[in-house]
């Protein structure tokens, strides 16, 4: 767009919002207007497309903070300025009047002359924004120069399960304009991690790339695995028995055939024995199976096993475990 049309077109009337409408309603608006007249919705109606490629223009700008606040204040001059390509000054005089009521000062029109890129150059605007002490902006066409400005990005949000984050997998989605599309979830996703299809989002208004899918990524708890980095985490509940004197166990794997893991005799209660190798699998490398002992201490005894207990603890180690503890409290 060129920026003759900043003073030309109401951005706010175009997307039917008031001048100090909210970015949420604004957003709120836009995708309610883009629904209506997008091009896939209204296949062959050249009416409805230019109407898109209209309102699209209209919520670029207004969308970012930057554009907008130079938009308005451009817009606040006055209609009535114009910026012209050829050598006549007729054009410049209303901007001049803007500024300034004294034509006769130097230093006036050497201000006026920098924020226009120093004398105005072809109808240019300066290359630094409203806000840097000139007008436009370094790139997008339609802003009047540096090329082409790039569509705005689509945001899609899914919930994945445990097991297809880690394998990865390729699923359908839809976008917060209702179209579809496919993406790859990669092996190793992480939750709250955001994929990015490039040139998949908004078309651009002036001919330039369109923009980028965002997707962010939420990844269901799993029941009996935690992810740390790479690795992945169970709890593993063993018998005193087995703690005390020692056992080979089975440890479940995430989507795999269990693996055998030896208990060694003496095993206290929150031990992590590794299994390397058998955690995430990803671009970024492998992570290992943490399993992390648990003595399950049991809740009902038999007669038998209540006594059997007592003369262990008649012939077994003697002394308080907390000793050490006290002794580090108390100190």
């Amino acid at each position: 767009m060129a920026s003759q049309d900043w003073f030309e077109k109401d951005f706010y009337k175009v997307l039917g919002v008031s001048k100090d409408v909210s970015a949420a309603d604004l957003k709120k608006t836009y995708r309610k207007l883009a629904r209506q007249y997008h091009p896939d919705s209204k296949p062959g109606d050249t009416a409805a497309e230019a109407k898109f490629k209209e309102i699209s223009e209209a919520y670029s700008v207004l969308s970012d903070p930057t554009q907008r606040e130079e938009y308005d204040q451009l817009r606040a001059m006055g209609s009535g300025a114009r910026f012209t390509a050829g050598g006549s000054n007729g054009g410049f005089d209303d901007v001049f009047s803007a500024f300034t009521q004294n034509r006769g000062s130097a230093q006036d029109f050497d201000d006026i002359f920098a924020m226009f890129n120093q004398g105005g150059r072809g109808g240019r605007f300066g290359q630094s924004g409203f806000g840097n002490g000139g007008f436009g902006q370094p790139s997008g066409g339609f802003r009047g120069f540096g090329g082409p400005q790039k569509g705005g990005d689509v945001r899609a949000r899914t919930t994945i399960d445990f097991v297809t984050a880690a394998k990865g997998e390729t699923i359908s989605l839809q976008s917060e304009d209702g179209k579809p599309f496919k993406i790859k979830i990669p092996a190793g996703v992480a939750d709250g991690q955001k994929i990015r299809l490039r040139g998949k989002g908004r078309p651009s208004p002036d001919g330039g790339e369109p923009g980028d899918i965002v997707v962010e990524i939420a990844v269901r708890p799993h029941p009996v695995f935690t992810r740390e980095g790479l690795n992945l985490r169970v709890v593993v509940p063993v018998t005193f028995a087995e703690a005390a004197l020692g056992a080979t166990i089975e440890v479940p794997t995430l989507g795999g055939d269990p693996v055998k893991l030896r208990v060694a005799p003496g095993t206290p209660s929150g031990r992590v024995l590794r299994v390397k190798g058998r955690g995430i699998v990803s671009q970024k490398g492998t992570g290992d199976l943490l399993a992390e002992v648990q003595v399950v201490v049991p809740s009902h005894l038999s007669d038998e096993a209540r006594e059997a207990l007592a003369r262990f603890v008649e012939v077994g180690p003697q002394g308080n475990p907390r000793a050490d503890l006290m002794g580090k409290a108390s100190g």
